[in-house]
């Protein structure tokens, strides 16, 4: 009857211990999957890969549905749904846009961040010749429900061509 009791006392202390101790170390990944500035890069070069591979739907997968697209001079597109009216570009193969981020950061609460850097988007024009445009952009990103990172806000400006 003794061993039985303390039988019951250790399964009862390992329950407790199940309950208070290991959902703070073995079930919750929040230390080690907390995102950093380097999160946002490999994301933005995820975000290249799936533009280059996929074309537009690649490039719009990484969108928050209620996304803000801040056109070089043109009015802001509200929503997912309207920016990827315009990212058809990305599906001619003529065409091809490469990014790098400069810098990012991420806010002290882990669930919103920003990029920024530069891009080049090659194209041909009417005549098949070569254009290229250089530009800088910024992009901001947040953390969503399921875990995953979206941009919710995304700009970007043409700049002088780089010198040669």
């Amino acid at each position: 009857m003794k061993s039985s009791t303390v039988l019951v006392v250790l399964a009862a202390c390992v329950l407790v211990a199940g309950i208070f101790v290991l959902p703070g170390t073995v079930f919750s990944g929040s230390a080690s999957t907390k995102a950093t500035a380097e999160t946002l890069k490999q994301l933005e070069a995820d975000f290249m890969k799936a533009a280059a591979e996929k074309g537009s739907a690649g490039y719009m997968s990484y969108y928050a549905d209620d996304a803000v697209e801040l056109p070089n001079g043109g009015p802001a597109i509200p929503g997912k749904e309207n920016i990827a009216k315009g990212m058809g570009f990305l599906d001619d193969k003529n065409n091809r846009l490469i990014w790098t981020p400069v810098g990012a950061d991420i806010s002290a609460s882990g669930d919103l961040g920003y990029t920024y850097g530069t891009y080049e988007f090659d194209s041909k024009d009417k005549d098949g010749k070569p254009v290229v445009e250089h530009g800088k952009y910024t992009s901001i990103w947040k953390k969503q429900k399921d875990g995953s990172w979206k941009v919710v806000l995304d700009m970007g400006n043409t700049s002088e061509e780089a010198k040669k």
